[in-house]
């Protein structure tokens, strides 16, 4: 231990020499170093805000939907058997471990009407206050969000979108106002903040929120189709109004095999006008989100595992559920995260060679200079080892230092991005550690030769030399 400090004493006392040659040698080091923590700290930063970006896109989210029903060989498509209920949702929230938070969605596709204004919504979505969160959508522009006491009461609530608030209120405050859907009331309570396009170019702000039990007993009491249930509803209705006002329910036309009732044909607007408050057992889907991208191939597995055993659903039959995610898209911009993580990081380490090669440069033109210094060092005594450990320390302690200062510089660089630019960043303990390690190894590396060169000096011929 005492050689060492001996040796590192004489090292520092020989860079305090020349200390402007010293400064320009670590030069190439800490542009490198201060590099290769900007870099990874930009980039990380980066990676993260993809990823946050990549979830709030719904990258998380899985989406759980009714098998397809079929009968005497023919299939009725994905969502044509009722198989989902809010207790499997309940379940997947409590007993799955993979999964963050989990919604109950009943979907509807109607008119929407305030005053002389109407509009069909790209989304009626009947669901739970934990929709928002699974689609991290949880800051309101202004109001408030309807609470599980609403969705047990069936009240009638309903956030809206901006591009709603613009075609039904003009961009006015709708709070307090009332939208109707299917001729039924909802009181508008809150607003939702902007989401724009989603990766397919589906408008995110063309949505109505409301409670699902109103939206399943008041506004559609069937399973969505891809039709406007709206003017569906209108036609069957003006249909039926027709029919009814043109026909004469006659005893006088009624025959053996006749169609016609002998009874009073029930006004058709009855049910619209008093609707029955039935709570229907099934649901159109469930919406889950995963706690983390890496986390959703396992989530799948729980939720899967947990509906075959809620639907007794035995190896080997097909399933009654169709589990659905966003891996692709959430491979597709992590990877391009990730190698731009990686060229930010090798032009950085590129840096970092070419100040390695700086030391290695300076150590040789340190050792022809001090050729006699070696010589007298020799003559009295010291053995080869010991010119070896000088010259290697000397490299070592300029690279370390070189390291410090490029740590420094790339923390200030990269804060300073941070607030003049609003680059997003994270601060990496791993990087930090690493580039000290990797400056002391370029240190080791591109110090050595120089210092074996010297190690290897004749000390007579090292004495002659002017």
């Amino acid at each position: 231990m005492k050689k060492f400090y001996s040796t590192l004493r004489t090292a520092f006392r020989a860079l305090r020499r020349n200390v402007m040659r010293s400064a320009l040698t670590t030069l190439g080091i800490i542009i490198g170093v201060s590099a290769v923590i900007a870099m990874t700290e930009i980039g990380q930063g980066s990676s993260t805000a993809v990823q946050k970006t990549i979830a709030s896109m719904g990258a998380n989210n899985l989406l759980v939907m009714p098998g397809t029903a079929a009968t005497g060989g023919v299939t009725f498509g994905g969502g044509s058997i009722v198989t989902l209920t809010p207790q499997d949702a309940d379940a997947i929230d409590r007993e799955c471990p993979a999964v963050n938070s989990v919604a109950t969605v009943v979907r509807a596709r109607t008119q929407a009407t305030f005053g002389n204004k109407n509009w069909v919504p790209l989304y009626i979505n009947g669901t739970t206050p934990s929709f928002l969160d699974v689609r991290e959508w949880t800051d309101l522009q202004e109001g408030e969000l309807f609470t599980d006491a609403d969705v047990r009461n069936q009240t009638r609530v309903c956030l809206v979108g901006q591009t709603i608030k613009h075609e039904l209120f003009n961009d006015q405050s709708p709070l307090g106002r009332e939208v109707r859907m299917q001729n039924v009331g909802f009181r508008v309570i809150g607003v939702l903040s902007s989401r724009g396009a989603n990766m397919m170019g589906m408008d995110q702000d063309d949505i109505i929120l409301a409670p699902w039990t109103s939206i399943k007993a008041r506004v559609s009491s069937t399973v969505l189709t891809n039709v406007n249930q709206s003017t569906a509803t209108t036609a069957s209705s003006t249909m039926a109004s027709v029919t009814a006002a043109t026909t004469v329910n006659s005893l006088n036309q009624s025959y053996p095999g006749s169609q016609d009732s002998v009874y009073p044909t029930i006004d058709p607007l009855r049910p619209v006008d008093n609707p029955q408050q039935t709570r229907f057992p099934n649901i159109d889907q469930i919406l889950a989100r995963a706690n983390t991208t890496e986390e959703i191939p396992l989530a799948i597995r729980q939720i899967t595992n947990l509906l075959h055993e809620r639907h007794h659903i035995k190896a080997g039959l097909p399933d009654d559920f169709a589990v659905r995610d966003m891996t692709e898209m959430a491979k597709a911009l992590g990877s391009a995260a990730e190698t731009m993580s990686r060229s930010l990081l090798f032009v950085a380490l590129v840096s970092l060679i070419v100040g390695g090669v700086g030391i290695m440069n300076i150590m040789l033109v340190s050792v022809t200079e001090r050729t006699r210094e070696i010589g007298l060092r020799m003559a009295v005594g010291a053995r080869p080892q010991d010119i070896l450990r000088q010259f290697l320390v000397e490299a070592v302690v300029l690279c370390l230092m070189g390291g410090f200062m490029g740590i420094l510089i790339g923390r200030g660089a990269s804060e300073l991005l941070h607030y003049t630019l609003n680059w997003p960043i994270e601060v990496s303990l791993l990087a930090i550690v690493a580039a000290i390690s990797v400056s002391a190894s370029v240190g080791i590396i591109f110090g050595y030769y120089p210092a074996w060169k010297a190690s290897r000096l004749d000390p007579i011929e090292a004495l002659r030399y002017e």
